[in-house]
C-alpha cells in the first residue's frame, strides 16, 4: 500500500500527516507494508523542511519531522500511490487536474473519507500556534481511522 498526503506547500499539513502516519504504522508494526510521503501542489518550498511551528508543534507530540522535504507533487504521483489524500478541496481539484487517464491512484479528502466533524484540514501558515495543534488533533484521528482502513487492506 503507498499512500501520499498533499497540501499548498508541504510545509504545514501533509509533512504533518506524513510524521503522524509513519508513528501509527511504526507502532503497529506495518511500516515495512506502507509506503508514505506527503507533496505540495504549489513549488515556493521545494528542498525545504516543514515550517518551524510545524516542527515544534510536531515535538510537543513527539512526531520527528526533520528529515522531511518539501516536494511538488506531479502527474506521475498517480503511479507512485493507491491513495492521494489531500488535506482542502483546492488541493484535491489541483491534484485531480493533473491526473492521467490511466490513473490508478485513489484520491480523497483526508478528513472527508473518515467522515470526522470537518471535511479539511485547516491551513495554520497565517494564524497562530493554536491552528498547528489543531492541525495535529485532526490528522491524529484520520490516521487512526487511515490506519484502521489499511490493515482491512493488508
Amino acid at each position: 500500500m503507498r499512500v501520499l498526503f498533499v497540501c499548498l506547500g508541504n510545509i504545514c499539513r501533509s509533512p504533518t500527516a506524513e510524521g503522524v502516519f509513519r508513528q501509527r504504522l511504526s507502532a503497529a508494526g506495518l511500516e515495512t507494508q506502507v509506503t508514505v510521503d506527503s507533496a505540495g501542489t504549489g513549488d515556493w518550498h521545494v528542498g525545504k523542511a516543514p515550517d518551524r511551528r510545524t516542527t515544534l508543534a510536531a515535538q510537543r507530540r513527539s512526531y520527528d519531522l526533520s528529515t522531511l522535504r518539501a516536494r511538488q507533487f506531479v502527474a506521475e504521483d498517480f503511479q507512485r500511490f493507491d491513495l492521494i489524500l489531500a488535506m482542502d478541496t483546492s488541493n484535491l481539484r489541483d491534484v485531480q487536474a493533473l491526473r492521467p487517464a490511466n490513473a490508478t491512484a485513489e484520491t480523497d479528502l483526508f478528513l472527508r473519507r473518515y467522515q470526522l466533524a470537518l471535511d479539511e484540514v485547516p491551513d495554520p501558515y497565517y494564524g497562530g500556534e493554536d491552528g498547528f495543534e489543531q492541525v495535529l488533533d485532526l490528522v491524529e484521528q484520520a490516521s487512526d481511522a487511515l490506519l484502521d482502513e489499511i490493515r482491512r487492506r493488508l
